[in-house]
């Protein structure tokens, strides 16, 4: 079997575009390289900047234009013009879209990743334009589709309920964190928080800032311990959209050098990141599968968050859920953690036993039965 996969959001630049679904397409990739049978071969669409990088295999066919295609119109019209005729050429028996659209003109079976659909589950949280490409190109791309991933049972019960698509055309594909997550702990710890010059103890918030993660409602909740307890709250991830409000409640609030934004973040630093924290807090709105706080719990790191969508499904019962919304739950579960050492002993346990149930393997081993399948 020939697979193809569009992976053009292979970002190389430091940026909202690097995490998320970035990542998902690099972990991807490296675990299907290690489970293609013998006469399975894998074409990745993806520009030469992404091929110059050390973690792209060479073993990977890579087909596409010489320049970067990160841009959303340059990429989409590429995906939906160029794309079917290069398959064509390749001979792709699957051709996989990996993340919520894939080419409505493919010459073969297709196979399209959800990762989520805020566009629909919270439209007002989105950018114009991002919200009308999604609307229609997923819902056409899933309509098309010989097999749909979904990336946890909360996203497919979604995509059955807002997109129509029958159940048993769904395969869900969990995430993981990868293997470089993990306690950082000793001498390397103690290097990196003398690189950060980090000298009070803190909690840790990962995403890009936008209106979905609803750091606001984290701040006001942080606000009203920050009193009781030593420690700052770090905000870690790039800038995104709409952030208006988050910056207004920053200076409303007013919590001067308790409060630190790091900027965008490498995934090589995240695990340090994780580490040194004493509490992760990830209050988002909607996520399709939520991998910080996976992340978090494979460091060893308390987590607290949100009851909603896939979160619970994510952290089981290793960390605490609270309604995203309720500022107050938010402050007295991070209160409890904080000023109970059992409690967060517990949580660290807890969370490192629940991140080792997910792994990349697993994940694509599910994708390449879902491969096989649409191929028949």
């Amino acid at each position: 079997m020939r697979i193809g996969v569009q992976a053009h959001l292979l970002s190389t630049r430091p940026g909202y575009r690097r995490t998320g679904v970035s990542r998902y397409i690099e972990r991807l990739l490296a675990a299907l390289s290690t489970s293609l049978a013998a006469d399975d071969s894998l074409v990745v669409y993806a520009g030469t900047d992404a091929a110059a990088q050390p973690w792209f295999d060479p073993r990977w066919d890579r087909r596409g234009p010489p320049s970067p295609t990160e841009r959303p119109t340059g990429r989409a019209l590429w995906e939906q013009t160029v794309l079917p005729g290069l398959a064509r050429r390749n001979r792709v028996d699957v051709l996989h879209g990996p993340v919520n659209v894939a080419p409505l003109l493919a010459p073969c079976a297709t196979v399209v990743t959800v990762h989520d659909l805020a566009y629909l589950r919270l439209p007002d949280r989105l950018p114009t334009g991002r919200r009308r490409y999604f609307a229609a190109l997923t819902r056409a791309s899933v309509r098309r589709a010989s097999r749909v991933l979904a990336v946890s049972e909360s996203t497919k019960r979604d995509i059955v309920e807002l997109l129509g698509v029958p159940p048993e055309q769904i395969a869900v594909t969990p995430l993981a964190a990868d293997r470089s997550f993990r306690p950082v702990t000793g001498e390397a710890l103690e290097v990196f928080l003398g690189e950060q010059g980090i000298v009070r103890p803190f909690v840790l918030s990962v995403g890009t800032l936008e209106p979905r993660k609803n750091l606001p409602t984290l701040l006001r909740a942080f606000a009203r311990i920050a009193a009781e307890m030593p420690h700052d709250l770090v905000l870690a991830g790039p800038e995104g959209w709409m952030t208006d409000e988050i910056h207004e409640t920053r200076r409303r609030l007013d919590l001067g050098d308790r409060l630190r934004f790091t900027g965008y973040v490498d995934a090589e630093a995240l695990p340090a990141w994780y580490s040194a924290a004493d509490l992760f807090v990830y209050p988002s709105l909607y996520e399709g599968f939520g991998l910080p706080p996976l992340e978090a719990m494979a460091c060893g790191t308390p987590v607290i968050t949100s009851d909603v969508s896939s979160l619970p499904e994510v952290v089981g019962d290793a960390g605490l859920t609270v309604p995203p919304t309720d500022e107050m739950a938010l402050a007295e579960a991070m209160r409890r953690v904080l000023g109970d050492p059992a409690i967060g002993a517990d949580l660290r346990k807890r969370g490192l036993e629940r991140a080792k149930r997910f792994s990349w393997e697993q994940t694509a081993a599910l994708t390449m039965a879902a491969y096989r399948d649409a191929a028949g």
